[in-house]
């Protein structure tokens, strides 16, 4: 892949930067403060809106140390660096813990093994209630008892409430209460499940099915992160569509979140295989990384997985329409497949808005040239700025979110079995195969707004992210 090719473009930047200035030692209680400025300096996506990040703004390295000296800890630095935090800048990360953040990228993370989605109670906004998505296999939630569509209102016995469920939900035990859904306002029951996390690794892969329905064989896939660990396993469900000779292609992608870029374009690859070489996606950078050299920002359709793990042909449907299950929480990675895929193909979706994340981000480590080579063994800080945005073949992406062709919420009070073809999502896409556009559209279940979901908790979150050699 294309971006592979960014190891000469860390050496060329660093080397240019290092050159331009007198450094100096730089105390060692502030070390962490000066990698992140650098960082940030380097390869952040609005650094020339960041006065502060100028390369101007200083001249020396004890200049440069006077002013670091004025933040108490990396995440204060880093907060003021950021071009208008939760405006336009929503998603730049740091951690404390990049190990945990580099093992969450595997999708393995502290989980009790609880997906969920959190939803504001109908009548009294401020008041939450969390509903269960899926369980992970061989997770403590699931030797519990817990199963999808279970409503919970209570952690601990507290309310849940949208100030407190952060606090409630991110603790390695906890006991839920659950509740009935009435109507969108639940009432507790006495049942109560006590639950403890653990270190967790989930298949995205989750499910790959075939439907007979009539004439069409549709195949599905519940697909819930981009981990290239798993690149294998998602060209071994594609193998198997293509031995079953499906028809139609069904890619569900309500509760995934996001991931790496390069994981995205195989999937879009193994939904076609029919534009190999042709142009995929286009990144845009800072000026400072795109004038730093003769760089291609451009990621093509491969024909083969080569990610370091593995080696293979990727196994093709060159299909010319798929359909997509989408949902709030899908975002990132999942949003660029979708809307890189329209200048190709017939793509629909059904389900509700995206969330609209249309940039991307990279790992900076505290070492010479920001790699995980060399790394400061004083500390485990990690930045994950946003570096990138990304448009499709036409120069368009979706900032405001992809909206469904067909909209229609999830009914919390009433979910059915992933992967069944009477799953009410799943249902409304197969109906759209069989029959077409003439179903009505734009209709709804639900009308609770979901304010917040389980991988909130986990290191990537709603990640985007290429992977730098």
């Amino acid at each position: 892949m294309k971006f592979q090719r960014f190891s000469s473009l860390f050496f060329i930047i660093f080397t240019f930067y290092s050159c331009s200035k007198t450094d100096f030692d730089t105390p060692a209680n502030i070390e962490v403060h000066n990698f992140i400025w650098k960082g940030m300096n380097t390869y952040y996506l609005w650094q020339s809106d960041v006065d502060d990040l100028s390369d101007v703004r200083f001249f020396s390295q004890p200049e440069r140390n006077q002013f670091l000296q004025n933040f108490s800890s990396p995440l204060d630095i880093f907060q003021h660096l950021r071009n208008e935090p939760g405006v336009i800048d929503k998603y730049s990360y740091i951690t404390d813990d990049y190990v945990a953040l580099e093992n969450s990228r595997q999708g393995i993370n502290l989980s009790n093994g609880m997906e969920f989605g959190l939803v504001r109670y109908e009548d009294n906004p401020s008041s939450i209630f969390g509903y269960v998505r899926y369980v992970i296999p061989n997770s403590d939630a699931a030797s519990e008892g817990v199963t999808r569509g279970m409503i919970f209102n209570q952690v601990n016995g507290t309310n849940i409430t949208d100030t407190n469920y952060l606090s409630l939900l991110n603790q390695p035990n906890y006991t839920i209460t659950l509740a009935n859904y009435n109507d969108g306002n639940p009432i507790s029951t006495s049942t109560t499940i006590n639950l403890t996390k653990s270190e967790l690794q989930e298949n995205p892969v989750a499910i790959n099915t075939v439907i007979n329905n009539g004439e069409h064989k549709i195949g599905y896939l519940l697909y819930n992160q981009f981990i290239t660990s798993y690149d294998d396993e998602l060209n071994a469900a594609f193998a198997q569509f293509r031995s079953e000779n499906i028809t139609d292609l069904v890619v569900d992608l309500r509760y995934n979140s996001g991931g790496s870029v390069r994981t995205a374009t195989y999937l879009a690859a193994m939904i076609t295989g029919q534009f190999t070489g042709q142009l995929f996606s286009r990144q845009r950078w800072n000026s400072k990384v795109m004038n730093s050299g003769n760089f291609n920002f451009d990621n093509n359709f491969p024909s083969e997985i080569n990610n370091g793990i593995v080696s293979e042909p990727i196994q093709s449907l060159n299909l010319g329409r798929v359909f997509f299950i989408t949902s709030g929480s899908t975002a990132s990675a999942s949003e660029l497949v979708i809307n890189n895929l329209i200048p190709y193909i017939d793509v629909k979706t059904i389900g509700t808005v995206t969330e609209g994340k249309t940039v991307g981000s990279i790992t900076l480590y505290d070492s010479p040239n920001f790699s995980r080579d060399g790394v400061n063994p004083n500390h485990t800080w990690a930045i994950q700025p946003i570096v990138l945005e990304i448009v499709n073949q036409n120069g368009v992406n979706q900032p405001n979110g992809i909206s469904p062709d067909i909209e229609l919420n999830e009914n919390f009070g009433d979910l059915s079995i992933l992967g069944n073809p009477n799953e009410p999502l799943l249902s409304q896409a197969i109906d759209y195969i069989t029959n077409g556009s003439t179903l009505s559209l734009k209709r709804k279940n639900s009308k609770n707004p979901e304010i917040s979901n389980s991988k909130i908790f986990n290191p990537t979150k709603d990640n985007m992210y290429i992977e730098l050699k």
